[in-house]
């Protein structure tokens, strides 16, 4: 078994390197300062070919997998992008994966392109305030009238909503006490996020300032009957085939902060000298952050394996959540050491480590929190009684 990248891969991850070697430090400092959505690292990735990079070939996409695509999300949030600068293209790898796999060959053609080629943006809209991670029990409603559905209802944490154009959109058209099971009557649309119908208020939060989440509000959006994707009523089915790429996307990511926060202590800790010797001298400094690296590398592994699991077609939903979980957990460690090795200055904005350790808090809570996780693995993997 080989856990080396293949040459077709390591040249992916130097093709990513070069493009994001054009947006600094200072670049990402100034994004968390004054909040302006990254447009430039997101145009500069379409001119790359890449935000379709797991989009089929024939439709402009580079037709890789999502190992691949975890290769790319690693590199662009251990280049110092963090959260941000994967936020940025997050949509574009997962999201449009339910069009991918459902919608029909006029859908993909003119859906898919537009997004590829970054002429559009999507968000993605699913979680709502009342609901958290039951789905299910989803509230906001698609009611068909002739050869359209008309929206009411709300969502929350979307991401991207102040810039995107367009919307994957999760919504009730049968009521939950009509129907069998409650998986059923809820069914998914990809449409044009029409303003004038839709509200859209920003969240102010504690990082990732530059790549907004928000609120949104339907009152009267209208959505023709080819915008909805697959068959009324399955879109709960549908929308699974996103979460597991999902989790393993955000634990790229999480060990790419992971390992800039590494990254930023260790050269810290040559270069800072305390009585009269460099602070990496000392094994309460090395141990830490040698920790740090193990705990990263390990959980590197099981991202590996879960892309590859779902490379291949095969069950994967233990490895996802495990990825996501390890990582996530391996990545709020280096990071909040990064700061603490810095000491005093790991507090200053200047020293990059206290935007890090912010934005590491969002694979932490997010798309599951790792309670979920650890309840999933338990009753899936080990066979004990469901908790919840």
């Amino acid at each position: 078994m080989d856990f080396s990248l293949s040459p077709e891969q390591e040249e992916l991850r130097g093709a990513i390197g070069r493009i994001c070697a054009g947006f600094g430090d200072d670049y990402w400092l100034a994004r968390d300062r004054d909040g302006r959505f990254p447009a430039e690292l997101h145009q500069a990735m379409a001119e790359g070919g890449w935000l379709g990079i797991c989009m089929p070939e024939a439709l402009g996409g580079a037709g890789l997998g999502i190992l691949e695509a975890a290769i790319m999300m690693r590199e662009i949030s251990e280049s110092g992008g963090g959260m941000t600068g994967a936020s940025a293209v997050h949509m574009n790898i997962f999201g449009l994966n339910p069009v991918v796999v459902f919608g029909t060959e006029e859908q993909k053609r003119r859906m898919l392109p537009p997004l590829i080629a970054g002429r559009e943006r999507a968000c993605f809209a699913v979680t709502e305030p009342n609901t958290g991670l039951d789905t299910t029990q989803l509230r906001t409603r698609a009611v068909r009238q002739g050869e359209r559905y008309v929206v009411h209802g709300q969502k929350v944490w979307i991401s991207t909503a102040q810039v995107a154009e367009k919307v994957l959109l999760l919504a009730r058209t049968t009521p939950l006490e009509a129907v069998r099971r409650k998986t059923e009557g809820l069914s998914l649309f990809y449409t044009t996020l029409d303003r004038s119908k839709v509200a859209v208020r920003e969240i102010e939060k504690m990082g990732r300032k530059a790549v907004d989440s928000n609120e949104l509000f339907f009152d009267g959006l209208e959505i023709p009957l080819e915008d909805r994707i697959g068959e009324e009523g399955r879109g709960f089915e549908y929308i699974l085939h996103g979460m597991n790429p999902e989790r393993i996307l955000i634990a790229a990511e999480a060990i790419g902060l992971g390992h800039a926060a590494l990254k930023r202590a260790t050269h810290y800790a040559k270069e800072r000298h305390v009585f009269g010797r460099p602070i990496g001298q000392n094994q309460a400094i090395q141990h830490p952050l040698a920790e740090n690296w193990m705990e990263l590398e390990a959980a590197w592994m099981m991202v590996m394996k879960a892309a590859s699991r779902y490379d291949a077609g095969l069950s994967c939903g233990a490895e996802a959540n495990a990825a996501k979980y390890l990582s996530a957990e391996a990545g709020f460690k280096a990071c909040q050491q990064a700061v603490m090795t810095h000491g005093g200055f790991g507090y200053a904005r200047e020293y990059h480590v206290e935007r890090y350790l912010r934005e590491v808090m969002i694979p932490r809570i997010a798309p599951v929190s790792p309670q979920l996780v650890l309840c999933f693995i338990a009753e899936k993997v080990l066979g004990l009684p469901k908790s919840y």
